[in-house]
């Protein structure tokens, strides 16, 4: 097997001491120019790649940042992943990106990985509802920031999105356009965003003086476009079929879209749809889909910034001073063709 390039190989190949190859790495202007080169050629020529590990160790501070999302499958976490990243990488800092797949398991499991590498902190979405994981990985003394979601109960910072508002949204726009049963794709229910966007749902009904039974739940295991088809099929089964529907999400609401059409179901004619988060395949859908939208990039910055913000160093070392704060965006419906039946 092949030896890693250590910095002492660089020293001897390059006829210096190894304190001046570290100089070079580290404070290149401390060293004379033409020792300087020396070292250099001798590093390319060796292909030495600095210890992170070791710089940590002795810096005692790391420059990675833990992203732990539901599903990076899902277009809105990759928007948050690339906002997040785009902060980090202006503070001089890599983000280490992981994907709990809503599971509470998995999402341990990461949760304990950052922790063995000592990251700088985390940001999170978390996928276990009981708030156990959590209070596990706070025991580390590791920082971390709640993404698209309400530190209810908690110290920490959050960067959300109105979801109750969102969901009322969706649901004033079909009851404006003329619908009085709606039908909700839901997602899991042990997410509070899931719950949240309900809540709005049935305030929107509450408004327009229609009761609760007037919104026909179907729940899903899964926020995906094939948990979308299996209950577009299930709403295709309904004897009493809503005319509208408001998915959790615009995968969900893309699979129904899909089953409507394998149905002969016309969108929006005879059935008007609306998602949620509007990721770039909701425009490019073949019937042009009526989303709320998230401003995703901004989330995922706000909360790399405010995660920073925490980790700086102060003056004479240690962090600074820090308030914990939790910031609420407002969520903008987009309207296109799904939802704009002649009704």
């Amino acid at each position: 097997m092949a030896q890693s390039v250590g910095i002492k190989d660089v020293a001897r190949v390059a006829g210096v001491s190894v304190g001046t190859v570290s100089n070079v790495i580290n404070r290149p202007d401390s060293v004379a120019t033409e020792t300087r080169a020396r070292v250099l050629s001798a590093i390319d020529r060796l292909g030495y790649v600095r210890s992170e590990s070791a710089r940590q160790l002795r810096a005692g501070r790391s420059r990675i940042m833990g992203l732990l999302v539901l599903d990076m499958g899902n277009p809105f976490f990759v928007d948050v992943a690339r906002g997040a990243e785009r902060a980090a990488r202006q503070a001089g800092l890599g983000v280490m990106v992981c994907n709990s797949a809503e599971s509470a398991g998995e999402e341990a499991e990461y949760l304990s990985l950052f922790a063995e590498q000592r990251v700088r902190g985390v940001l999170l979405t978390p996928a276990d509802a009981t708030g156990r994981n959590i209070a596990a990985f706070r025991r580390h003394g590791i920082p971390f920031v709640l993404v698209d979601r309400v530190s209810e109960g908690t110290t920490e910072c959050s960067v959300s999105v109105d979801d109750v508002a969102g969901g009322a949204l969706a649901v004033r726009h079909l009851l404006d356009a003329g619908h009085r049963s709606v039908a909700y794709v839901s997602g899991p229910s042990g997410l509070t965003q899931i719950r949240d966007r309900r809540t709005g749902a049935l305030s929107a009904l509450a408004e327009a003086g229609l009761g609760p039974d007037r919104l026909r739940e179907l729940p899903t295991e899964r926020l995906d476009v094939a948990a979308g088809r299996d209950a577009g099929a299930r709403l295709l089964g309904l004897a009493d079929r809503p005319t509208a529907v408001f998915c959790a999400n615009d995968l969900l609401a893309l699979g129904v879209l899909q089953a409507m059409y394998a149905a002969g179901v016309t969108v929006p004619d005879d059935l008007a749809i609306v998602g949620y988060d509007d990721i770039e395949f909701a425009a490019a859908a073949a019937v042009p889909l009526t989303s709320v939208r998230q401003p995703a990039v901004t989330m995922g910055a706000l909360a790399a910034d405010m995660l920073l913000e925490e980790t700086e160093e102060g003056p004479g070392g240690g962090t600074r001073a820090h308030e914990h704060r939790r910031v609420v965006l407002q969520p903008e419906l987009v309207v296109r063709r799904s939802s704009l039946s002649s009704r």
